[in-house]
C-alpha cells in the first residue's frame, strides 16, 4: 500500500526515538488512512484518504 493520501498528499514521516538515556533510533509516523470510495475527476474510485480529509469534507464520498 502506498501510504499517501490522494487528496492532501500526506505520507509517512521519519524521525528519531529518544530514550531517557538519549539513545537515538530511527522511527516512522504513519498517517491514518482509510480505503473509501471517493469521487476522483467525476468518477467513483476506491482510494486511500486520511481521516483529516474525511472529517473536513475535502474528500467527497461516492454513493
Amino acid at each position: 500500500m502506498a501510504r499517501r493520501c490522494i487528496i492532501c498528499d500526506k505520507g509517512t514521516v521519519t524521525g528519531n526515538n529518544r530514550s531517557h538515556a538519549e539513545n537515538k533510533t530511527r522511527r516512522t509516523w504513519k498517517p491514518n488512512l482509510q480505503k473509501i470510495r471517493v469521487m476522483v475527476k467525476g468518477s467513483p474510485r476506491r482510494a486511500y484518504v486520511c481521516t483529516t480529509c474525511l472529517k473536513s469534507g475535502r474528500a467527497q464520498r461516492a454513493i
